[in-house]
């Protein structure tokens, strides 16, 4: 056969070939199929088949049972939070915000250069570990109340080892808190120095003293003893009112649990807007009328702000406004914010006859004075009296729980 004749008319493949080359392929392709894929048994068919209806039925029951729940009335349950669990993640919440707000503070000041006191510093460092207190009791004196600074010393203020006891065991801070002169040195402030050395038992501050300064030393104590010690109260309390620190310390636990707490006893007096006479107040135009009375707030004498309080005062002291009477400055510092204001009136009773009363009736006093003297009238000599009448046992601080 010659060339010609092994193609086909158009010079293509012949038929022949074509269809032997169609066979071919079909035939491996059979081969490849039988190699890659093999076909399941019976069995196997059988319990995939069962496998789907099972599957099937598992869904048309869901569905069904979810038709019969729309079909019945809808009960919902909700478990509400206890109050104490509320009030625990409220304290928690406040605290943390605080915390994060003072370290943004202090670290704007480091970065700003804004210096530190070497007493200051030392207790920041101390304070890394942050120990916890249950409360730190500030007492406010002046240079010259040497005598009524011993009077306290010699009565409701634990002294020496006890003292030192009172802090590691209870957590409870007393110390008399106390600033500088104008003229750095002097010598007032080498007096209080030798005083300290003594006893050990001040706070000082980085403020100048003066009556008219009052709103700002508060101000400054509170941002001061935050730094300085972690506690869940911060005091103040003036060094001619007694004190029973156990009654106190027992007020205060009740209340442990709350954020935002404001205690003391709660007054709102007139606004005095006449030159001379005492507590006037400068700036009365801003209560409005003549005659207008003061926002709710606690007397000066002894009164408790709970930790975040503290910090806030801490955080924003440069912009916090300073009314010319100091117990005023704290109340409107608190204005605007959620605060809670508790009136408490074991924190002011009387002196004797009226706590020694309440005493025999089982109801201690916190705080005692004379309303007619803002503190216990005379008190250098009449301290030791009230406290014989009034005051709790030497031991009732270490063996009170709190």
């Amino acid at each position: 056969m010659n060339w010609r004749g092994r193609r086909g008319e158009d010079g293509g493949v012949s038929t022949r070939w074509t269809l032997l080359l169609c066979i071919g392929s079909f035939c491996v392709g059979l081969l490849f199929t039988n190699i890659m894929w093999e076909m399941p048994e019976p069995d196997e068919l059988i319990r995939r088949n069962e496998t789907m209806i099972d599957e099937i039925k598992l869904l048309s029951g869901s569905c069904d049972s979810i038709k019969s729940r729309e079909k019945q009335p809808r009960k919902e349950i909700i478990e509400l939070p206890r109050t104490q669990d509320v009030q625990e993640l409220d304290k928690a919440i406040s605290h943390l915000e605080m915390e994060l707000a003072a370290a943004k503070a202090a670290q704007e000041s480091l970065l700003n250069g804004a210096p530190l006191s070497e007493d200051i510093s030392f207790k920041l460092a101390e304070s890394r570990g942050r120990s916890k207190y249950f409360m730190v009791i500030g007492i406010n004196t002046a240079f010259s109340s040497r005598k009524r600074r011993d009077s306290i010393r010699n009565t409701w203020m634990p002294q020496g080892e006890k003292r030192k006891k009172l802090e590691e065991e209870k957590g409870i801070i007393v110390r008399f808190v106390i600033g500088h002169s104008s003229i750095s040195g002097g010598i007032v402030d080498r007096a209080i120095e030798a005083e300290d050395k003594k006893h050990g038992d001040f706070m000082r501050l980085d403020h100048v003293e003066g009556y008219l300064e009052l709103s700002g030393k508060t101000k400054t104590y509170f941002a001061t003893a935050v730094s300085m010690w972690d506690a869940d109260f911060y005091i103040k309390v003036d060094d001619d009112v007694h004190v029973n620190i156990a009654s106190l310390g027992h007020v205060l636990s009740k209340l442990l649990m709350k954020p935002r707490i404001y205690i003391g006893c709660m007054k709102s007096g007139p606004v005095l807007s006449k030159k001379g006479v005492r507590y006037y107040e400068p700036e009365h135009w801003k209560f409005g009328d003549s005659g207008n009375k003061y926002f709710r707030h606690a007397t000066g004498q002894l009164y408790a702000i709970s930790k975040d309080l503290a910090t806030y005062i801490s955080i924003n002291q440069h912009v916090l406004h300073k009314f010319i009477n100091e117990d005023v400055s704290l109340g409107s510092w608190f204005i605007g914010l959620d605060v809670e204001h508790i009136d408490d009136r074991r924190l002011c009773c009387g002196t004797p006859p009226d706590c020694e009363w309440k005493t025999q009736a089982g109801n201690i006093c916190a705080a005692s004075f004379d309303w007619t003297c803002s503190g216990i009238c005379n008190s250098v000599d009449r301290m030791k009296e009230v406290h014989q009448r009034c005051g709790e046992s030497e031991n009732a601080p270490f063996e009170a729980v709190f």
